[in-house]
């Protein structure tokens, strides 16, 4: 598992991938208002469960309680002043030691030779967004604060700030912003093709 907020090299290559869309890091924002996307997390595994697949969030009292706790598909870490665990596996389970927050799912089918699982910590001010994009998986989103809003080819959803919303299928055109009257507070979570790109400009047809 690498903890990217602190591996210059983990963090290089995602922050070139999002420079490629105008996706900025959170020194730049009280600059240009832009939309924030932070790194948290991730790490590669070459099998998943067997589906259908849910992302479930989990509160633990310590860093190594939640890594000890950790199953091959789980990432851990700290983040809003909170220690998270959060598990890629079936609906319905539950880690000792940790008290459940959400459970995210299902998640559109993904087949690849590797995978990629990956926490950011994204948002920002009323109103900003992200340039339009495509992931090679589906995300999925807890709100931590303010109310957060995607637009894809399906429509408009939006989530509020303690409940989650599941993305689409790979390869979807979407659009991220911050749809309250507060800042947006948004933990992003990945399962995606580590053999591509993580992410890729695209438009709305």
């Amino acid at each position: 598992m690498k903890l990217l907020s602190s591996r210059a090299r983990g963090m290089g290559v995602l922050l070139l991938s999002l420079g490629a869309f105008g996706l900025s890091t959170p020194a730049a924002m009280s600059a240009d208002g832009t939309f924030v996307v932070k790194p948290v997390v991730e790490k590669r595994v070459k099998e998943l469960p067997v589906e259908p697949l849910y992302w479930r969030l989990e509160n633990f009292p310590t860093l190594s309680e939640a890594e000890g706790a950790a199953t091959p598909t789980s990432l851990a870490a700290e983040v809003a002043g909170k220690v998270w665990l959060f598990t890629l596996g079936p609906k319905g389970g539950s880690t000792a030691g940790g008290t459940k927050i959400a459970e995210i799912g299902p998640l559109p089918p993904l087949e690849a030779s590797e995978y990629l699982l990956r926490v950011n910590r994204a948002g920002g001010a009323p109103g900003v967004k992200t340039p339009i994009h495509t992931h090679p998986g589906p995300e999925a989103f807890y709100v931590l604060a303010g109310r957060l809003g995607q637009r894809t080819p399906h429509g408009v959803a939006y989530a509020e700030a303690g409940t989650t919303m599941v993305g689409h299928a790979a390869d979807t055109p979407m659009e991220v912003f911050s749809a309250g009257t507060t800042d947006l507070d948004e933990l992003a979570i990945f399962v995606v093709d580590a053999g591509r790109p993580f992410s890729s400009p695209a438009s709305f047809d």
